[in-house]
């Protein structure tokens, strides 16, 4: 198959990775990927190493099928300042009353029990976590949790360029930026909101400092952004990019149809038909992505395959809403309250015996996609990306 011309704007942003960011700093380059066979060798090496040194997990997340939820995803706000079609619905979403949201204190706390029991990272999400005023605060404070190795934020990327200098000196290690395409027009139509260029300069600056990769999650939408599959690839040519297509998702209120959903097999089919060189890569144990290289590009693609071929088996991760209930399931609509507990008095050990219950009763895997669909849930942005 003959190499399709790459876009005018794609042609401009990968142009622009050559030039400064919008600092004026110029862009660090890193040096180029392992090859597939000698990541694999490094990290089969620690995982010997990690199974030989580590300590017993906690049985507080460990559930029934013997899976250990080291993971935590901490939502840190309801609200955004975009309106992505898949996140939120048209109409908007009625928002949890302030006094009902976790406090900076209870956040750290509930952190701390986490990590004291085995979590060793962290993902703050939203809403959009960087328009919370004390986002950078609350990094600095969980950098100071022993044990937890990882802190992670999923962002818009809105704000990214302005706020990461901050973040990364206090301890921030990783970043996904949601991006669902590289045509402005269409950005403005998928989030309802101006930004595109924001987003770039957040992804630029991500890079100039250094973050390698920087994971770019793509949500892709049959009819909307399924044709910029290779545009989004090439990205990974020069760029030190993780580009992860995502499979669309049924969340309450975003409309969610079957049609829509392109699988995983469609679009690795798609970009092997112009890279039929593509390279599987290595996966941790845990990991939600199926990872690919082509060869002689600086980045990598990876495809969340949730609704083809879940990863139920694998999953270590647990998550915390805004209003502070526990999710051992992003599909499953059992919650737990933890901030009524915490704000009754209850102790340490008290939490963590709630905290093992809920984990306990997490099932072996969801429940399928035409049956998630018809479940009553929260929309993604009540529940964090």
């Amino acid at each position: 198959m003959a190499a399709r011309p790459l876009s005018r704007m794609l042609q401009r942003l990968l142009g622009s990775s050559s030039r400064s960011c919008s600092s004026g700093a110029p862009v660090r380059q890193p040096r180029p990927r392992e090859s597939a066979q000698a990541a694999s060798e490094e990290l089969s090496k620690q995982r010997q190493f990690l199974r030989g040194h580590a300590a017993p997990f906690s049985a507080i997340l460990t559930d029934s099928f013997g899976r250990q939820h080291s993971y935590l995803r901490i939502s840190l706000t309801e609200k955004c300042n975009l309106r992505c079609q898949y996140c939120m619905p048209e109409e908007g979403v009625q928002l949890t009353p302030k006094a009902n949201l976790l406090t900076t204190e209870e956040i750290l706390t509930l952190a701390r029990l986490f990590v004291k029991e085995g979590v060793d990272k962290i993902r703050l999400t939203g809403g959009e976590p960087l328009i919370r005023p004390d986002v950078v605060d609350i990094v600095a404070q969980l950098q100071q949790l022993e044990g937890l190795r990882t802190i992670g934020v999923t962002t818009n990327g809105i704000n990214l360029a302005r706020l990461l200098p901050q973040l990364q000196k206090v301890g921030l290690s990783a970043i996904n930026i949601s991006l669902d395409t590289l045509v402005p027009a269409k950005f403005e139509f998928i989030v309802r909101r101006k930004g595109f260029h924001k987003v770039m300069d957040g992804i630029h600056k991500a890079i100039e400092l250094g973050y390698n990769p920087v994971k770019v999650n793509c949500v892709v939408m049959r009819g909307l952004n399924e044709d910029e599959l290779l545009d989004f690839a090439a990205l990974t040519k020069s760029l030190p990019l993780d580009v992860r297509f995502i499979e669309y998702m049924p969340f309450d209120g975003n409309k969610w149809n079957f049609k829509k959903m392109v699988s995983y097999k469609e679009m690795l089919d798609t970009v092997r038909q112009q890279w039929p060189e593509l390279e599987k890569l290595p996966e941790e144990e845990s990991s939600t992505a199926k990872a690919f290289r082509i060869p002689g590009f600086q980045g990598q693609i990876s495809f969340i395959t949730s609704m083809s071929e879940h990863f139920c088996g694998t999953c270590n991760r647990l998550r915390i809403t805004a209003d502070g209930n526990l999710k051992v399931c992003l599909f499953g609509n059992s919650e737990v309250s933890l901030r009524d507990h915490l704000r009754a008095g209850a102790s340490e050990q008290e939490l963590l015996r709630i905290i093992g219950a809920a984990v306990g009763r997490k099932k072996r895997q969801h429940a399928g996609m035409f049956s998630i669909s018809q479940m009553k849930n929260r929309p993604m942005i009540l529940i964090g990306g």
